[in-house]
């Protein structure tokens, strides 16, 4: 087969770096930097690959794809864009596209890539009307974490594989799942969800798979359950980690054989449903716990997507809040933008919710804001506030699971845990508010929210002596 690829890219820094390494692998690269110089070298030569540009001077380099993959079945296409978001992937997606690379790419992976799309001779495949996708994706970010979401929600798109998606509380799990079931296969059929936390275990079999009359106390007619009710589409179980390990074992049954049987039924009937599953929980200790069953948890786990936490995203910060501060001025709440000040503050914050946070915040920020620009400073008030009426059961995971290796590292004698756990919570606690306060008692009492005698005392019992020496009164 020929070695010959046709690049087709209007950035000339880009096109020497691609064209080198192409080169130093042994391929004989062609450039253009329109969709008419990509159309009219392919009209005159034979090549091995196409790799092309989505924005051109003249023209969507996706867009004009498929006459190309038409003319040309044999030809794989790989796609390079800087217009990183869910469209883009799926566009490319749609066209047959051997693969996709969102810019900036590691030009190993793309060599990798031409040399397998050379290899396997395909490409070109089947498209789907543009009018089919739809326009305003759930998802927003470009971050180089969102662009792997985005790859592995793609490769899902034209299957009917089983999906785990794996994500902190708040990371948008179920809005992965809408766009798998939204732009995949299934889209003409229902999306059914169920939240396995939310319903009470001794319910949850009939929910699940429907109970006939009569079943128990209360079943005074047959109940359809949601897996017959997303029978054509997709049933989304969220929260599969709370999921009672009665149900665990009559879901995996139900995986297994694609049949059901209703709560006091007789009969088995066939399913037809794609699984997507979702928890924010860690479920391979559970495994090792035995609260979650090794067989279902392989029976989900066949293309894992993990959504990254806010804070490993943070250049995503900036257009989610913009996203939701138009979202809520949609809903009829005051239109706000933010100045860049106030942009920086929201890139610096912790976001121990994640994005659903970053939502509430842009929503009180539409509601609460008195200028139409929000500053650093405005921004700084809602905040602060936030913090201060945050409940003291909204405390971090990370500060349970210290408590907990306390617990676990610490022996003290019978009697003795309550005061030994509250010395190791006092002593950083103190010692950072006097830090904070530059070893004024008085003012580390105010900010610890105690009487300064109180403060003085613990100190004191707490043998940091020198701590109450050296602080100013």
């Amino acid at each position: 087969m020929t070695r010959r690829v046709l690049l087709v890219e209007d950035d000339v820094s880009i096109a020497t770096v691609i064209t080198a390494a192409l080169e130093a692998e042994g391929f004989a690269v062609e450039r253009r930097d329109t969709l008419a110089g990509r159309d009219a070298a392919l009209e005159g030569g034979r090549f091995a690959a196409l790799l092309t540009d989505v924005v051109l001077p003249d023209g969507d380099g996706i867009a004009t794809l498929p006459p190309i993959c038409a003319s040309h079945p044999a030809l794989p296409v790989i796609i390079l864009s800087a217009q990183n978001t869910l469209d883009t992937a799926v566009r490319a997606s749609d066209t047959g596209a051997f693969e996709y690379f969102p810019k900036p790419f590691d030009l190993d992976e793309l060599v990798r890539a031409v040399r397998q799309a050379v290899g396997s001779g395909e490409g070109g495949g089947a498209t789907v009307d543009e009018g089919e996708i739809a326009t305003a994706l759930p998802l927003v970010g470009r971050s180089a974490p969102m662009q792997a979401v985005y790859r592995m929600i793609t490769r899902v798109l034209r299957n009917d594989l089983t999906v785990l998606i794996l994500g902190e509380s708040g990371t948008g799990k179920e809005l992965v799942a809408e766009a798998i079931h939204t732009l995949g296969n299934r889209r003409d059929g229902p999306l059914v969800a169920v939240n396995a936390a939310a319903i009470p275990s001794e319910l949850i079999e009939s929910e699940l798979f429907g109970h006939e009359k009569g079943a128990f106390t209360g079943a005074v007619a047959r109940h359809i359950g949601k897996f017959e009710q997303a029978a054509g589409g997709t049933l989304f179980l969220d929260e599969i980690g709370d999921m009672p390990m009665q149900a665990q074992t009559r879901l995996l049954r139900t995986l297994q054989s694609g049949r059901i049987r209703r709560v006091g039924g007789r009969d088995e009937i066939a399913v037809d449903a794609r699984i997507i599953a979702a928890t924010n929980r860690d479920l391979e200790p559970m495994i090792a716990a035995g609260t979650f069953r090794e067989d279902l948890y392989y029976r989900l786990n066949v293309v894992p997507i993990t959504l990254p936490p806010l804070r490993e995203r943070r250049d995503d910060i900036a257009a989610l809040a913009r996203h939701f501060l138009a979202q809520a001025a949609a809903e009829g709440l005051p239109r706000r933008t933010l100045g860049a000040t106030a942009l920086a503050l929201l890139e610096r914050q912790p976001w121990r919710g994640n994005v659903r946070e970053l939502r509430n915040v842009a929503y009180r920020l539409a509601l609460m804001a008195r200028e139409e620009v929000i500053d650093e400073e405005a921004l700084g008030v809602l905040l602060e506030r936030d913090s201060r009426d945050a409940p003291e059961s909204a405390a971090p995971a990370g500060f349970a699971a210290a408590v907990a290796g306390f617990l676990a590292s610490e022996r003290p004698g019978e009697g003795e845990l309550y005061d030994a756990a509250l010395a190791a919570f006092e002593r950083p606690l103190f010692a950072h508010a006097l830090a904070e306060t530059g070893g004024n008692q008085l003012r580390a009492a105010r900010l610890l929210g105690i009487n300064r005698n109180t403060l003085r005392k613990r100190l004191l019992d707490l043998d940091m002596a020198s701590t109450v020496r050296s602080a100013t009164p």
